[in-house]
């Protein structure tokens, strides 16, 4: 199994910063693809920020400038730092990872999406 353990999240005033961290552990092969979502109160989740398969970054246009993905791959880790935040970047952001795991000797699976608990963000006006 992969588990994603993130950090961050909070509070915040309008124009504010804040800097979530998410790292994945177990029985890791290989990560194809980690990055972050968000899921605003009646609204569907929706894509923030990703490295993609081939290592690129991919961003909302309502992120972009303000919102910087990065990641260490040695130690699986994603960050995104986010600044100028707004009330409509209010929501819960899910670290998400698609990934190959050992299942056994020789024997790797995947890949699969792996979502981490969620932390809340909340911008005030």
């Amino acid at each position: 199994q992969v588990q994603l353990v993130e950090s961050g999240g909070g509070l915040v005033q309008a124009g504010g910063s804040l800097r979530l961290s998410c790292t994945a552990s177990g029985s890791i092969f290989r990560i194809q693809r980690m990055g972050w979502h968000r899921q605003a109160p009646g609204k569907q989740r929706e894509l923030v920020a990703t490295f993609t398969d081939w290592g690129s970054t991919q961003y909302t246009d309502s992120v972009k400038g303000r919102f910087t993905i990065a990641r260490d791959n040695a130690n699986n880790t994603v960050s995104l730092q986010m600044n100028s935040l707004k009330p409509d970047d209010t929501a819960v952001y899910y670290c998400n990872a698609k990934a190959f795991e050992y299942t056994g000797p020789a024997r790797i699976y995947g890949p699969n999406d792996y979502w981490g608990q969620g932390t809340q963000v909340t911008v005030s006006s």
